[in-house]
């Protein structure tokens, strides 16, 4: 019998074992302001929040967020108003933080990690979101976000699927 000298592993076992000195498990995360590390901590509360460091990692990664970004109607006269991406950066991680009225935008501008994610200086104020959309053309904006929107999904029309229903309600006949 032939005795075996060496093994080729072509798919290790699991990802490697990423903890820091004290064992807590880590991510690094490349977002527009730099890499991120991100570490859980098993005991800690959760937060809505701490997801959208990977969230942020994916728009970088697929280029949807520099699109977005560029192909957005908002125009400018004034060379003291807001960058666009600092309105848009602000929609968004107001959208992704749940936040579903312009008056809650202020709880994320207090927040010192949130504006670097997506590459802006600052978060700007309700205020200054409400402004930027007042004079914008409602056509323009529609056509501008059912564009990418339908760019996001289209794709997988093409592809066969499957609905998956979730049938775990058992039903009472009689009842």
């Amino acid at each position: 019998m032939a005795k075996l000298e060496s093994v080729e592993v072509n798919h290790p076992a699991g990802e490697p074992n990423r903890a820091d000195e004290a064992g807590m498990p880590k991510s690094e995360v490349d977002t527009f302001g730099g890499k991120i590390h991100v570490f859980w901590d098993p005991n800690a509360q959760v937060t809505a929040l701490g997801p959208l460091t990977f969230f942020i990692e994916f728009l970088k990664t697929s280029g949807l967020w520099e699109q977005w970004v560029s192909d957005c109607p908002l125009e400018y006269k004034s060379r003291n108003l807001p960058k666009k991406e600092e309105i848009l950066a602000t929609v968004l991680l107001s959208v992704l933080a749940g936040h579903k009225r312009y008056a809650h935008i202020t709880a994320l501008r207090g927040d010192s990690v949130m504006p670097r994610l997506p590459g802006v200086e600052q978060l700007r104020s309700e205020d200054c979101v409400r402004r930027a959309f007042t004079h914008a053309s409602e056509e323009q904006l529609t056509t501008w976000m059912d564009l990418h929107l339908d760019a996001s999904f289209a794709p997988l029309l093409a592809e066969p699927w499957i609905l998956d229903v979730d049938a775990t309600v058992n039903p009472l006949y009689c009842h």
